[in-house]
């Protein structure tokens, strides 16, 4: 590249301004032609050459892997802030793109609908039985009617732009649809907005949120609720620059060891119950024919708010067997080994493992650690009882150190590092929790799991069971381009 850029530069000095100008163009195209693939995640033989596992043991791949992502997100591979992949924007410049791909959420009333259809139901039957499952069929359908009122807008007011515009279903949304547009709208809510992400791999397409029913969405990832009606607006200040670029870390996974099926199962199309769900994974395996052991396999997945591991049974119910005493449970702790940033592997059982990024240590992470008032109060009685605490525990004091604990769990989305949380680990003198919760840069698991399945963002799911290993970590590379308005 540095010889090409040389010969044609050289010949700025022997040329006059119209060549100099040609010659520009050369290298500014060179140089893109060389740059433009760096904006995409490191996939295929580059990342199995660095982490062939062959020889290693779990422990040694595990920290073969995360050495190999590090080196592909820091330094000067890190994405630089100035603008989406060149697109320019926020503090600098305006973005105006020319197709634009909005992704609308099925709505419950969508749904019911497309569930029923293949029973022959009519409109009024389907009232009937939503009313016995005690859902209110008006109050769905008039959901369903702001909700398309509210997409109507938004592709309205792209096209008043002259911007061409393509709306898509959750069916519908496929890579095609991505690479064809410069950006892409997520119309609903935050489950719209992790599904509009699933699919964006390039760092310089951005990914807008619309909340196309503040009522009953909260809508943390998308737009502040005015622009849902006005969203012209927003459009102006995307145009006159008023807006950041906010780069959103993302998780990615490797999956290795014994059995393991890298293919995942959607689990909002299947809406599978748990028996469907493990057959589904069990089908997937025997029509993949896949061999026994494998070496790390990089996911075709980015989780943006959380991954999940866990059994897949969770409800305890005791069932006799023919046999007189003997019973079965249903019930299954999930049982894993877990080394956090290359430290000792500690075996666990709890009831699943937690592993979020900054945007959603808002979401499930933060719901799992957070402490209610009452406990904090009871807390500070027991230290007072004690003699260990002279201040007054009055309301305001114990509504403070509530508040604080809480904020002290969250985080910037764009911050690279993870936070993993341990449900409910069972402890004992075979089982241990050295760290209960913490923020790490990765995270290694060996499941010693039946069932288990490991659910990214909560709409794609991996079977994860005895003899997997998974390392999750972050890669900048894999950041998610989104905006922040100015407000």
């Amino acid at each position: 590249m540095s010889s090409a850029r040389g010969f044609l530069c050289g010949s700025f000095s022997l040329a006059g301004r119209a060549a100099a100008r040609r010659s520009l163009l050369l290298c500014q195209r060179a140089a893109a032609a060389f740059c433009a693939p760096l904006g995409l995640p490191l996939l295929g033989g580059a990342h199995r050459r660095l982490l062939d596992p062959r020889g290693l043991s779990p422990a040694a791949r595990c920290a073969a892997v995360g050495r190999g992502s590090a080196g592909a997100g820091a330094g000067p591979s890190a994405p630089r802030r100035r603008g989406c992949g060149g697109l320019g924007g926020g503090a600098g410049g305006g973005f105006r793109p020319s197709r634009v791909a909005v992704v609308a959420k099925t709505t419950r009333y969508e749904f019911e609908q497309q569930r029923y259809r293949y029973a022959g139901l009519s409109e009024e039957d389907l009232k009937q039985l939503l009313a016995l499952k005690g859902s209110n069929y008006a109050g769905l359908l008039e959901r369903h009617r702001i909700h398309t009122k509210n997409v109507e807008h938004v592709v309205n007011s792209l096209r008043n732009e002259r911007i061409e515009v393509r709306l898509v279903k959750r069916r519908e949304y496929n890579e095609e649809t991505v690479r064809w547009a410069d950006a892409v709208i997520s119309a609903g809510g935050d489950g719209t907005m992790l599904l509009a992400a699933s699919k964006v791999f390039d760092k310089s397409k951005p990914v807008i949120g619309v909340n196309t029913d503040p009522e009953r969405s909260e809508g943390h990832l998308c737009l502040p609720v005015r622009y849902t009606h006005s969203f012209p607006e927003a459009l102006q200040k995307l145009y006159r620059g008023e807006f950041r670029w906010q780069w959103r870390q993302r998780i990615r996974l490797y999956l290795e060891g014994t059995g393991i099926n890298p293919i995942p199962v959607d689990l909002h199309e299947q809406q599978l119950s748990q028996e469907q769900h493990s057959r589904a994974h069990i089908n997937e395996r025997f029509q993949d024919q896949r061999s026994d052991i494998s070496g790390p396999h990089l996911l075709p997945v980015r989780a943006l708010n959380e991954v999940f591991i866990g059994e897949s049974l969770s409800s305890r119910e005791n069932f006799k067997s023919c046999k007189p005493s003997f019973k079965f449970s249903l019930h299954r702790a999930s049982y894993y080994e877990i080394s956090v940033d290359d430290g000792p592997w500690e075996k666990q059982k709890s009831s699943g493992l937690n592993v979020c990024t900054g945007t959603g240590s808002k979401a499930w992470s933060y719901n799992i650690n957070k402490v209610a008032h009452q406990a904090v109060e009871e807390i500070l009685k027991i230290a007072k009882k004690h003699g260990s605490l002279n201040t007054a525990l009055d309301t305001e004091i114990v509504q403070k150190v509530t508040n604080d604990y809480n904020e002290s769990l969250l985080y910037s989305p764009e911050e690279p590092r993870m936070f993993f949380s341990v449900r409910e680990p069972i402890v004992n003198r075979v089982f241990s929790s050295s760290r209960q919760r913490g923020f790490s840069s990765k995270v290694c698991v060996r499941s010693r799991c039946w069932d288990a399945c490991m659910v990214i963002d909560g709409g794609t799911s991996f079977e994860f069971n005895d003899g997997a290993i998974a390392s999750i970590m972050i890669d900048t590379e894999d950041a998610l381009c989104t905006v922040l308005l100015e407000e």
